[in-house]
């Protein structure tokens, strides 16, 4: 699942686009339900039979109800409603703490999730030109370490004695300079520990590996990209190597972090070649000097003729003994212009150094990614990625000013859907409002459900899908707001006191509110306990709107109605000092004035 996740969404916005595709055609059959098929059961419901045999696990749930909202929702209401401050001053202290704890790293946060895999990988790098044979026995060497590991876990691990690494697939290649090891293990279901366990044990058993260009250890995959991974620009070359060292030096030191990578490895060994002053006098260039060496080491062409049907290619260059040895280059002849032979050495200089075996840019400057992953997933990249930039690279930058750095990986997916949520958001919330004054028929009390969404934040440790999460709670919050206060309007146009309005409401909605938490929690609970590893990437989600849900319960029950009231005595404040005298409690409410401007209507028409 790992892989094909991976590989099916190219960024995050293909993820979104196809989850927010999903959403959409779930609620519209939702609403064809409500709308066409639910009154039909409504109408066949037994329920409806006034002789209807009540049976004894229904009076026990009614009991069980009653006693909930008699005994524990109204006296809480009702104390909360008597001392407003302090029903206000709870959820807005755990909201303060809960942030507080984000920002301070007591809650860890990570953008985006680990996903679980099967699979475990190992990549071996060795520096360019590396004998074949040579890479062959290292990653062999790794493969007896991975046997050795497989044997622990399955004593320790091991259902029925049954191994639990199925098997070990090697390939060298492509090139000689690079192998691999793909560790498939048993089924998520079939074991008791996690992929990154076992890779975390045979980085452990491998050791430190030296004459490596990399060396990875792999388990899973991560969506949105690396969790670390800092791109150095500077058009400098050598500032940005000396950058590039350091910073994964300060890597290395940080426990939390493994498979430090970089995008600028070394290539084969060159021989560069520098002329001598002298050799301009000569009337040598760089271009010819180069030409002769190839020639007289690779060959050059001296003749082509046709035998038969064959053509014949004539190649010539120094025997084996004369380039064997790059000494020969020392006393090797040049030809100069004029006809003279003279030694290399009098007229260049050279020096054996690895060349470069990609170039990348960004930004219009040379560009050096330097990569890292966690070892644990449930760390947190965030606060790696924010000790890289506040405490690593300004050292950096200011012992190399002419290089920058740019964050990218996962934190440039995270921008990327920070930057959209900051558009989107606000447009969504508002419409979300204008539905609901539509409603209401009042600007105050939905703008009182939306003070509540905040609130719905308590207690989370936020990545992409508690995020998904978190959105999917809003309107279940909203939805359950809304039942409220229609049915605190209507007590009020029913001629009940605001007060008495406010707690009736509370009581009487108290079942709705709480049925709806708990059938969403129930339905969740399959997927929230999956043992299966691949459902872990659903997981988060499913908590957000589960935990969400029953602090939301909370909050709709007594933090929404202390607002309402709240709100209603600032409305009542600022009429006194608008008009000039005080109004009653249920004067300012929308609902009393359409009640007035109904009966006004009537009277006007009976005349």
């Amino acid at each position: 699942m790992a892989t094909t996740l991976l590989n099916k969404y190219g960024n995050i916005g293909e993820f979104f686009g196809e989850v927010a595709t999903v959403v959409t055609l779930t609620l519209i059959l939702s609403l064809v339900e409500a709308l066409i098929i639910l009154p039909a059961h409504v109408a066949h419901s037994k329920s409806l039979d006034r002789n209807q045999k009540l049976y004894k696990f229904n009076k026990y749930a009614e009991d069980v109800m009653d006693f909930m909202r008699d005994k524990i929702n109204a006296p809480a209401l009702k104390f909360v409603l008597e001392f407003k401050f302090f029903g206000l001053v709870i959820p807005v202290a755990f909201l303060m703490i809960t942030m507080g704890a984000f920002q301070g790293g007591i809650i860890k946060g990570t953008f985006f999730p680990s996903i679980a895999s099967d699979r475990v990988s190992v990549n071996l790098t060795m520096p360019q030109g590396t004998n074949e044979k040579i890479t062959d026995s290292i990653i062999s060497v790794i493969e007896t370490k991975v046997w050795a590991v497989e044997k622990d876990f399955t004593e320790k691990y091991g259902i029925d004695g049954e191994p639990v690494v199925k098997n070990v697939l090697k390939q060298i290649g492509p090139g000689t300079a690079q192998a691999s090891l793909r560790i498939n293990l048993l089924p998520g279901e079939e074991r008791t520990f996690g992929s990154r366990e076992i890779t975390n044990e045979i980085r452990d058993k491998v050791g430190e590996v030296y004459g490596v260009e990399s060396l990875t250890f792999g388990s899973g995959g991560n969506f949105g990209g690396s969790p670390v991974s800092v791109s150095l620009l500077s058009n400098n070359i050598q500032e940005l190597k000396a950058a590039k060292t350091e910073l994964k030096a300060e890597l290395k030191k940080n426990q939390e972090l493994k498979d430090i990578t970089d995008s600028d490895p070394q290539g084969i060994k060159e021989i560069k070649i520098q002329l001598k002053d002298n050799a301009y006098l000569l009337g040598l260039n760089l271009n010819e000097v180069m030409s002769q060496i190839r020639s007289g080491f690779f060959g050059r062409q001296a003749q082509r003729f046709q035998r038969g049907q064959d053509e014949i290619k004539v190649w010539v260059r120094y025997d084996r003994k004369e380039r064997s040895s790059i000494k020969n280059l020392d006393e090797m002849r040049i030809a100069t212009p004029t006809g003279a032979r003279v030694p290399l050495a009098e007229i260049a200089t050279y020096e054996i150094e690895r060349g470069e075996i990609s170039i990348n840019h960004l930004e219009g400057q040379r560009e050096i990614k330097v990569e890292a992953d966690m070892k644990d997933a449930q760390a947190s990249a965030t606060d790696a990625l924010t000790d890289i930039r506040e405490r690593i690279m300004p050292e950096i930058t200011a012992k190399y000013p002419s290089v920058t750095a740019l964050y990218e990986g996962q934190n440039r997916e995270a921008s990327k859907v920070s930057g959209s949520a900051k558009i989107v958001g606000p447009v969504i919330l508002l419409l979300i409002y204008i539905v609901i004054v539509f409603t209401f028929r009042s600007y105050g009390q939905p703008f009182m459900l939306l003070v509540m969404v905040p609130f719905s934040l308590i207690g989370f440790a936020v990545n992409i899908l508690s995020l998904l999460g978190i959105i999917a709670l809003i309107g279940i919050m909203v939805n359950d707001g809304l039942v409220l206060i229609s049915k605190f309007n209507s007590y009020l146009k029913e001629g009940l006191k605001f007060e008495e309005a406010l707690f009736a409401a509370g009581k009487s909605r108290f079942r709705a509110i709480f049925l709806t938490t708990v059938t969403t929690v129930a339905g969740l609970a399959p997927l929230i306990f999956e043992t299966s590893r691949q459902a872990q990437f659903l997981i988060p989600m499913a908590i957000s709107i589960a935990y969400g849900i029953m602090i939301a319960t909370f909050l709709t029950l007594l933090t929404l109605p202390v607002l309402l009231s709240i709100s209603n005595y600032v409305k009542v404040y600022f009429y006194w000092l608008w008009e000039g005298k005080k109004p009653t409690r249920e004067e300012v409410e929308r609902a009393i004035k359409e009640l007035k401007s109904e009966s006004e209507e009537i009277s006007i028409k009976e005349i």
